[in-house]
């Protein structure tokens, strides 16, 4: 569905030239969750943005089906964020003063689906707390809102920064399992961006990232994950 095709991303900070990335070579696959792993500085943040276009490439081609963003204009790129781009944050965004079904409406009348906003809630399970506002709500139900929030939109792809960095292990493994059954229903490329080693279990494909440059990728890691439990189980069942 993506490609991106050696990306280079510069900025100039004072006198000093930062390269956020060098000359990075991958493809994202519809269907897929995609993990991006990596530690801080090492240019996880700025291939979001560039995947997602909030910023444009100091070198290289990124193509969305064929088609390339970086040649976009700017009015164009806005076109692609709307329609294409789904994002899903850390820390939610919900607007305090919205319920929950109006949260994700907002979203939902920029494609003309306000009428599914219900839909989008029962696909994420928080259909019996549509009429709640955020401050009514856990870390995990917040963060559910923004991902039916993102998914109201309808978007090809969606781009998750830390969406389980504010919220307990058991949390957050639900809501990658929800990222995941999203991916799994085939429409959708779910990008998701973090530091976290033990959400690449979850993930078809695992992407590191050290100093803005691909040091290693691994694909279908779900299910040599599965595979392995199956395994497991089965020995665990021989007399």
């Amino acid at each position: 569905m993506i490609r991106l095709k050696n990306i280079s991303k510069e900025y100039q900070v004072g006198d000093q030239r930062v390269v956020a990335l060098n000359k990075v070579n991958l493809s994202i696959e519809q269907g897929q969750l995609s993990v991006i792993l990596g530690p801080s500085g090492s240019g996880k943040s700025t291939m979001l943005n560039l995947l997602g276009g909030m910023d444009r490439a100091t070198e290289g081609t990124i193509e969305f089906e064929g088609e390339s963003v970086s040649a976009l204009s700017d009015g164009a790129l806005t076109d692609y964020r709307r329609d294409v781009v789904g994002f899903v944050f850390q820390f939610y965004n919900l607007i305090p003063n919205l319920t929950a079904l109006e949260n994700v409406g907002i979203a939902a009348q920029l494609t003309g689906n306000q009428d599914e906003a219900t839909y989008y809630l029962e696909a994420v399970g928080l259909e019996q707390r549509k009429n709640n506002f955020p401050h009514q709500l856990s870390g995990g139900e917040m963060q559910r809102v923004a991902i039916a929030r993102a998914l109201a939109k309808k978007p090809r792809l969606l781009l998750c920064d830390e969406p389980t960095g504010a919220l307990d292990s058991k949390t957050g493994q639900q809501v990658i399992h929800i990222l995941q059954e999203i991916a799994g229903a085939g429409e959708v490329a779910v990008v998701l961006v973090t530091h976290n080693e033990e959400l690449a279990s979850g993930a078809d494909k695992v992407i590191r990232l050290f100093d803005g440059q691909v040091r290693e990728l691994v694909s279908g890691i779900a299910d040599e994950t599965v595979a392995r439990k199956m395994g497991e189980q089965a020995s665990s069942a021989l007399p």
